[in-house]
């Protein structure tokens, strides 16, 4: 295990627009307030067509995404971390659990989930964990959480 400790920074409430998309605008929202680390939290709907990752395919040599078009306007409740990247770019991983007439569905919203209607998210800084940075994975091409001492 690799872990950091840090504190509670500023805390931040968005409204996101209709058709904006979720990781975009909440990375580009953490470029603009210099927000390296944090913890995201998105209610609200998502618009047809939304696309989210359901999983990798079964081979663990070749990691596939399989990705996932919600149909019709979704339920949406989502959590997701705001790490930066080697090029210390603040990089939002989150999945949401979206729903319409009794079904569900869960995935990671990076594949492309546009906002209906409804986009409220909150935001809460982290500070003093600026060990923790997503690098590249040499094995599965990911950008995985790594924590130094």
């Amino acid at each position: 295990m690799q872990y950091s400790e840090g504190r509670l920074g500023r805390v931040f409430v968005l409204r996101l627009e209709e058709g904006e998309r979720l990781n975009d605008s909440i990375e580009s929202f953490a470029r603009e307030q210099k927000i390296s680390h944090g913890l995201a939290f998105f209610l609200g709907g998502s618009g047809d067509g939304s696309k989210v990752v359901v999983g990798p395919e079964a081979n663990r040599e070749a990691i596939i995404p399989m990705i996932y078009a919600l149909t019709g306007a979704q339920e949406v409740l989502a959590l997701g971390t705001i790490i930066p990247n080697e090029a210390g770019e603040p990089v939002l991983h989150m999945h949401a659990a979206a729903g319409r007439e009794g079904r569900a569905t869960v995935g990671c919203t990076r594949a492309g989930v546009e906002v209906w209607l409804v986009g409220e998210v909150v935001v809460l800084e982290i500070l003093g964990t600026a060990t923790a940075k997503r690098q590249k994975d040499p094995e599965t091409g990911f950008q995985l959480l790594r924590i130094s001492k």
